[in-house]
């Protein structure tokens, strides 16, 4: 038993929100001998997978109690996030945990052990906090700096100028970012990044969505922080990590080909060897003391092809399932370090280095030269988690619709 436990290592993944690529890095996870369990709304995408051995009940009025037993119950050897919103909430499960004390404490122990030091747990949640660690561990990034207000803003603007990229903290896939060019929109940008999502967008995600995410933060009228960077020229390139205890045990560098939108995931990616993005990686993977699968987002400058560290996602990325060999198969990684033996990546899925995600290239376009040119990351022995995706793939016309309502939604300026 005792061999057993050692050899097949129990891995919690914590899903708060609707997205594909959880799912797939569950099935890799599985692959690559871990015993997955979940915790997750009974809608998600993961529950359609083979891989998940037992799902736990998650509340969306009541996610960090949710999370907790969860983990009580599954007593998992990593936790793995798969979303933004995912490791926020684990964030505050260890801070609840660590002021309960002695009762806390395998709480505690488990997420540290999952996630990295503590002390870095609300710099990865602080894009200017984040940017002004990686410029002082040597980074080439853009100039960053927290916004509190529109004094601060138009402050900002005067001393470096225009487009200026405003960010919210706590967002992802492009919808807390505007690209500003006057004084007006930077100004409009800055209150709807800044304000509390509307009633009416937080009741909409929880009725067709299922996602009640945002019902406190409507309620309670949260405000979003916001920074802003100066923009970069170039080309959009992202590096997925899996990591333990500071050091980094496998990386996955790309180069975005194709986007879903101006400022969305991607969609199409080509695998690159960068030497600038591994270094830059591994010098905050080791400043922050991280464990676990983060994701770095740079820009590689137009004229100089210079990496530029724009972000960090502190959870799975798209691309975290993928097993490309040695050094390049996130999951084998993180069974090794669990595990403590030497190792052992999965057979190498392409030789080809352009990598087309599905669903998102065929929902992008049906009839993209990608799909054919480039290796399709379909999920064909998942048909379950397939039919998933080709359902969600026809919705999406419908979707559209409602997206577009979204987001006016969110560039509503409030006070």
């Amino acid at each position: 038993m005792e061999v057993w436990s050692k050899l097949s290592p129990t891995v919690l993944i914590v899903a708060t929100q609707h997205w594909f690529p959880t799912a797939r890095l569950a099935v890799a996870l599985a692959n690559a001998g871990c015993v997955v369990e979940a915790v997750c709304p009974d809608s998600h995408p993961v529950c359609a997978t083979s891989a998940v051995q037992r799902l736990h009940a998650y509340k969306g009025l009541a996610p960090v109690r949710s999370l907790a037993k969860a983990i009580e119950s599954a007593k998992p050897d990593l936790i793995v996030p798969g979303d933004d919103l995912s490791t926020h909430y684990l964030h505050l499960l260890y801070r609840r945990a660590l002021e309960s004390g002695t009762a806390g404490a395998p709480i505690c122990a488990v997420i540290e052990r999952s996630l990295g030091s503590p002390a870095s747990f609300s710099v990865v949640e602080s894009r200017d906090a984040f940017m002004q660690q990686a410029e002082e561990e040597g980074i080439r990034v853009p100039k960053t700096r927290a916004i509190p207000n529109l004094g601060a803003l138009r402050q900002w603007i005067a001393e470096f100028g225009y487009p200026a990229v405003l960010k919210a903290d706590g967002t992802s896939g492009g919808y807390g970012v505007r690209i500003v060019h006057t004084v007006e929109k930077a100004e409009r940008a800055f209150r709807a990044l800044q304000a509390p999502p509307l009633l009416a967008r937080a009741v909409k995600r929880a009725l067709i969505n299922r996602d009640r995410s945002l019902i406190w933060p409507s309620l309670l009228r949260r405000r979003s922080a916001v920074s802003v960077q100066t923009f970069v020229e170039g080309h959009d390139a992202t590096s997925t990590v899996a990591c333990w205890r500071g050091n980094v045990l496998g990386a996955l560098h790309f180069q975005v080909i194709n986007k879903r939108y101006a400022s969305g995931p991607a969609t199409v990616m080509r695998w690159i060897d960068n030497a600038c993005m591994s270094e830059a990686v591994a010098k905050m993977v080791r400043r922050l003391n991280l464990s676990g699968v983060h994701g770095f987002d740079f820009i590689l400058h137009a004229q100089s092809g210079d990496a530029y560290l724009i972000e960090i996602n502190p959870r799975t990325t798209q691309v975290g399932h993928l097993t490309l060999g040695m050094g390049r198969d996130l999951p084998a990684a993180l069974y090794a370090a669990v595990t403590g033996t030497p190792i052992q990546p999965a057979r190498k899925l392409t030789d080809n280095d352009t990598i087309a995600l599905f669903p998102q290239e065929w929902m992008r376009d049906p009839n993209s030269p990608f799909l054919q040119s480039a290796y399709h990351d379909v999920p064909s022995g998942e048909p379950e988690l397939l039919r998933s995706c080709i359902r969600s793939g026809q919705k999406q016309n419908a979707l559209n619709t409602q997206q577009r309502f979204d987001q006016a939604l969110a560039r509503v300026p409030r006070t």
